[in-house]
């Protein structure tokens, strides 16, 4: 029996872990967030403990008592430009929280996968592998590259998953996605801006849970790159996302990154490498174009 305690529940990865995760055999889930659960309408069976991973004292509590087999990390702070105008919170989040969580895996020999993310690079030379090196050009890339070290120096069992541009449906989640924003932008008739300088391996949140879940099933350790396999620029996911919804594509203007004023600086090619995951894990992400079409469902789905 694996016992799942899954952090950040109430987030994109959380909520799609969590769905992943309840009607498997042989698992048992707990499902961790600040405040209320989001999915108890929508998943009225799953486990749901209020934690917040900034209270090292609340994660004793819920991991002692649980005594999970394995915690998959996915709360952090990962608005870019949040974490350069809060240096404080980004550290406390996205650094601390793993120290404390960390902690709590060596005391009680729980198995830990940690989210990461493609921003812990310059993007000077991607698509990266496992063994490249960091080195971040904004300050939520710094606090996750901390985060990794204190991962690496935990005297339990460990995986880093490092993900890039994860895009998907959640439910009550405030924040939208590359597919949504440009359907509903397009559908307004209101023309968008969409940097073509700009490389990433879009990821859709489904196959990141998988990939996690996979770390979980076999036990694995050390780092994984769980992404996408087609190295795309927003301007080209953009003209995608028109083509499939069969909206008016002359609405998308290219832009370079110079166009827009965001506080933080975004590396300009990461995008994944994942031949690792693919070999090790058996990881097998969907096609953008199939990404489009799933999130396209949940979104009527979601729609009140």
């Amino acid at each position: 029996m694996k016992k799942i305690l899954i952090t950040g529940s109430n987030g994109l990865l959380g909520q799609k872990l969590a769905e992943l995760l309840l009607p498997r055999q042989g698992v048992e889930v707990l499902a961790t967030s600040r405040g209320e659960n989001k999915l108890a309408e929508r998943l009225p069976t799953l486990p749901f403990r209020s934690m917040d991973v900034t209270r090292p004292e609340q994660i004793e509590r819920v991991v002692s008592e649980f005594r999970p087999t394995h915690i998959i990390h996915t709360a952090a702070m990962t608005n870019v430009d949040e974490c350069e105008a809060n240096h404080e919170g980004a550290l406390l989040l996205n650094r601390d929280a793993v120290l404390y969580i960390a902690w709590a895996c060596e005391r009680y020999g729980v198995h830990l996968t940690h989210v990461s993310t493609d921003f812990i690079f310059d993007g000077a030379n991607g698509p990266y592998d496992e063994e490249a090196s960091g080195n971040p050009v904004n300050f939520y890339g710094k606090t996750k590259l901390q985060a990794e070290e204190i991962v690496k120096q935990a005297k339990c069992k460990w995986a880093i998953v490092r993900t890039v541009l994860v895009y998907g449906v959640a439910h009550d989640y405030g924040r939208t996605n590359i597919v949504l924003w440009v359907r509903d932008s397009l559908r307004a008739g209101r023309g968008i801006k969409v940097v073509t300088d700009q490389y990433r391996t879009p990821t859709l949140a489904e196959d990141l849970a998988m990939g996690c879940w996979l770390v979980v099933e076999k036990d694995a350790t050390g780092i994984f790159h769980i992404a996408g396999s087609e190295m795309l620029t927003p301007y080209e996911m953009a003209m995608q996302v028109a083509e499939f919804f069969a909206l008016d594509n002359s609405m998308i203007d290219k832009a370079d990154s110079s166009t827009f004023t965001q506080q933080a600086k975004r590396p300009p090619r990461t995008g994944f490498r994942i031949g690792k995951a693919q070999a090790e894990l058996g990881y097998r992400p969907h096609t953008f174009q199939e990404g489009i079409r799933m999130v396209a469902a949940q979104a009527a789905e979601e729609a009140p």
